[in-house]
Order: C-alpha cells, then structure tokens, then sequence
C-alpha cells in the first residue's frame, strides 16, 4: 500500500466515525495546548518578575549596619554601629569576589528650580551605582569620576521629579538650589518599573556625586560627620555571590569589631536570594501546570488507542483477506502503526498551531506588570514533540500487534458470521 492509499485508508476510516474521531484528537491537541499554553505562562511570570526585578537593582547586596547581637572582642552586645565614608575602599580590598562596593548617603531635602519646590531624598554614591541600581539616562548623563574627584555640585534628575521641577520644560543645564547649594542638572533618568526599595522610588530622587554629598550634607551630631547609611555590593560573577556575601560581613566585622556572623550588626538584604526563591516558585508552578497538560496528553493517547482497537475490530474482515493474499505480519503492523502516529500527529500540530496563535494574541494585549506575557520556550516545544511521539508510539503498538495478529481463516469466519 502506497503512503497515499494509506492516508486516503485513514481519513476514511476517521470520518466514517467523525464524532469519535474528533473527541479523540481533541484530547490530544488539549494535551499539547496545555503543556505549551501552562509553561508559556509560568515563563511570562518569571520574565516579567526579572525584568522589574531589575528595576531595583542587578543582583546587589544592600549592606545596613544596625547593633550588635553577639559580644565580640570584649565589647558587649548591643552596640550601635555606623559605616564610615572609606569603608568602601577596605572592603573592596579584601573582598576579591566582589565586583562593586558603593558607599551611599541619602537625605531628604528641600529642592528648588525656577518654576517649582519638593522635598524628594537626595542620594549621594558613585558612578557605578547608576549601572548597578539601573538607573536608564533619557537625556544627558549620569555623574562621572571626574565629577567625584572634583567635588561638582552636578544632579542626577529622576524622571517624575524632573516633572515636578520642570514640567514639560527641559531641565539639563538648569540649576536647582538643594537645600541653601546651587547644583546643575547634568541629566534626567529615563523613567522606570520598580517593585521593592528600601528608601522609595528612584523616580522620585536626585543623585549627586558622594563627594559633593559628604561635604554639603554630612551627618548631623551625635553621629559622626563620616557616617553613611549603607552599601550596595555587587558579586563579579552569580557564581560568586555568595562568597561575595561572606568576604563582606568577615572584613566589616574586623573593621568594626564585631562577629561576623552577627547579623544584626551588619543587615544585608539579599535580592539574589529573593530571586531564587521566586524562581524555585514559578519553577514550581510550571512544572505542576505542565503535568496537568502531561496527563491530559497522555489520556488523549489512551482515547487514540481506543478508537484503533475499534478499528482493528471493525476491520477484520479486510486484515484476514489482506493476509490470506499474501500480506506479511510486518505490513499489517506498519499499516495501523501509521495510522495511529499520523492521527496522533495531525491532532499535535493542530494543538501546537492554536496554543503559538494564543500566544501571540494574548501578547498583543497590554500586560500587568510582574508579567511579560505568554512566552513559549524551545524547551517546552521539545518537551511536547518528545511527549508526543511517546503517545504515538504507545498508542499504535498494542492496536498495531493485535491486528497482525488476526488469523485470516477466523477472521473470515467472523466476518461471515456477523
């Protein structure tokens, strides 16, 4: 039999039972929307949850100094610890996995331009913190070390502030009074998505240089002038984060005296962590999701084996004459083998055209900010093509080797009987 004779074959044996047929193959092709449709989601969740993510900061540590909770070197607990303005400096020296060590100071200050007044935070750090915090120029530039080393009054404008200040005017090379001292603004942030902070948003802030921050604004009595609030550190590597993590609490706890493992002395929150455990979760969820779409899948199988032992036995009579002239128990299996991957396949590839048509119309919609829409992967296509011609091939095997089976005399017989 020709591969045409046998499609011709299989498509009139699937219509002579149009509604089976169809209830058959709808399971399959539930089965593959499902899969795809369930990981494209919990994919969406973990882009959209990266990308805001991101918007806080690029897998920082933010070092907070706090008391002491452990006696340590004869001083007891309950000390008050301060980061000092060259902390940074001996940090970065001895932790050798850290890619960044940033000191930051902020305030929040009465700020002034020619057409309106706020009172946003102002946050002094240096150059890199514009790349580790993402912080995105829409016009003009961020500060520079030049502007560091000489001590510029130079601001850093966030975007609704800049709104707030300016309106629709343009801002850059405008100056600003902040508190009783005349900065200019060297550039405005482009505006931004943000789901955590620990000091507010960062569209509602001026960045200045530390130098210029420390010398305007230091801290006020009983702390000390060289204080800061804290730090933002950056690993060089994922891979080295938290070596990154520990080389910063062992060379704060030698500079300030207290234990290292002290916690409470040196807070850090930690945004890998945090995104670790989002991705263990959403993780989670595809997986759970992508079973269900297995199950289904897999039942849709079972219903294809069904209908071809259906065929198997409603087509007796033709197995017996096709052996009885001749027909080897290899061409009968090869013959109902393939028609079983052919249903199983054409209900597939209809499954996997609806759930990529879903996907790109459910992209054109707007989306919700921790998502980033219905995102398909290569893995989950793979996974549906390997799923998929399992349930074939399971499918056929038992339909196929009970139909070679057939005695041709008995099946005669049976014909003739019925």
């Amino acid at each position: 039999m020709s591969f045409r004779d046998l499609v011709r074959d299989t498509l009139r044996t699937l219509w002579a039972h149009k509604v089976r047929t169809f209830l058959t193959m709808f399971g399959i092709a539930w089965g593959i929307v499902s899969i795809t449709l369930m990981v494209a989601a919990g994919e969406g969740l973990r882009v959209g949850q990266a990308k805001v993510a991101e918007g806080f900061g690029k897998n920082i540590l933010i070092v907070f100094a706090g008391r002491t909770s452990m006696q340590a070197g004869g001083a007891r607990a309950g000390r008050l610890v301060r980061w000092r303005d060259t902390d940074h400096r001996d940090i970065a020296a001895e932790a050798w996995a850290c890619q960044y060590v940033l000191p930051e100071l902020g305030r929040t200050l009465t700020v002034r331009s020619r057409f309106n007044s706020g009172i946003p935070l102002v946050t002094g750090s240096l150059p890199p913190f514009a790349e580790v915090r993402s912080l995105p120029v829409a016009e003009g530039r961020f500060y520079n070390d030049e502007d560091v080393a000489r001590g510029r009054r130079v601001a850093f404008l966030g975007s609704d502030l800049k709104r707030q200040l300016f309106a629709s005017r343009p801002a850059l090379g405008e100056t600003i009074h902040i508190g009783s001292y005349p900065y200019t603004v060297v550039g405005v942030m482009q505006t931004k998505d943000q789901d955590s902070s620990y000091d507010g948003r960062d569209i509602n802030k001026v960045f200045v240089p530390f130098s210029a921050m420390m010398r305007d604004f230091p801290e006020k009595p009983p702390l000390p002038a060289n204080s800061i609030d804290q730090f933002i550190v950056t690993a060089h590597s994922l891979e080295k984060h938290d070596e990154c993590k520990l080389q910063v609490r062992r060379a704060l706890g030698r500079m300030h005296g207290f234990d290292p493992r002290d916690e409470e002395a040196a807070a850090i929150w930690d945004t890998v962590k945090e995104s670790r455990a989002f991705r263990q979760m959403t993780d989670g969820m595809k997986y759970f999701l992508g079973a269900v779409g297995i199950v289904t899948l897999i039942l849709g199988g079972i219903g294809v084996m069904n209908v071809m032992l259906v065929a198997v036995r409603e087509r007796t009579r033709e197995i017996g004459v096709r052996k009885a002239v001749g027909a080897t128990r290899g061409a009968i299996v090869g013959q109902f083998f393939a028609e079983t991957v052919l249903v199983v396949f054409l209900s597939g590839g209809a499954g996997m055209a609806v759930a990529h048509t879903l996907c790109r119309l459910v992209n054109l919609l707007p989306m919700p900010q921790f998502f980033a829409g219905l995102l398909p992967t290569w893995q989950s296509g793979l996974l549906s093509s390997g799923l998929l011609g399992l349930v074939a091939i399971c499918a056929a095997m038992y339909p196929a080797s009970r139909a070679a089976a057939v005695d041709p005399i008995e099946a005669l017989r049976y014909e003739a009987g019925g």
